[in-house]
């Protein structure tokens, strides 16, 4: 069962790294994957939740950096650690990476663990946005494979992981908006 797993691993792999390549895809994942590309969007969305998104956008934010915060180390000093699982484009021959390969470890995916995580957390806070983020978080799960640069299953370890954390910081979301209700409950505007 397990060598049937790898090898399905393996098809699954070539299918996005061999056969989708081309330039134009090349640079589309290139530019997704990257992080940097990501941090204005991070910061508009932040700023507007802590600035326009009232209460529940103050605790929004400060429980998604916490978020972020625990997937990313947990992955990254952790499992990864645990696992010590060699990335394709070290492991194998014939990998096509366009960004060039890491030294990193492989297991999970810290892009797909923390990007879910974010992406569940915020379905579920603002269930309306939940087909934007999940679509994103997909395609940059989706750009690691194709760049040569994690297995499908280090997406899906990733994926699971950070679906699990979503789901516990929107727990902790609704305990913290619970609490500051009881205890700073807020005050009617005049006039309504």
């Amino acid at each position: 069962m397990t060598e049937l797993l790898k090898q399905l691993d393996l098809i699954i792999f070539y299918f996005f790294n061999h056969a989708l390549s081309s330039g134009i895809l090349d640079l589309f994942f290139s530019f997704i994957t990257n992080v940097r590309h990501w941090f204005p969007v991070y910061i508009i969305a932040l700023l507007y939740l802590v600035f326009k998104g009232g209460r529940k956008g103050r605790i929004a934010a400060v429980l998604v950096l916490l978020l972020v915060a625990t997937t990313d180390q947990l992955g990254a000093r952790v499992i990864k650690e645990i696992f010590q699982r060699l990335r394709p484009c070290n492991a194998l021959s014939d990998v096509l990476t366009p960004l060039g390969c890491t030294g990193t470890f492989s297991f999970p995916s810290n892009h797909a663990l923390n990007n879910f995580g974010v992406a569940i957390f915020f379905s579920i806070l603002y269930p309306k946005a939940k087909w934007y983020l999940i679509t994103a978080a997909s395609l940059i799960a989706i750009s690691r494979v194709y760049l040569g640069l994690h297995y499908p299953s280090d997406i899906f370890g990733g994926a699971i992981l950070g679906i699990g954390f979503g789901y516990l910081f929107s727990l902790l979301y609704s305990q913290t908006e619970k609490f500051m209700n009881e205890k700073f409950p807020l005050k009617e505007k005049s006039g309504e």
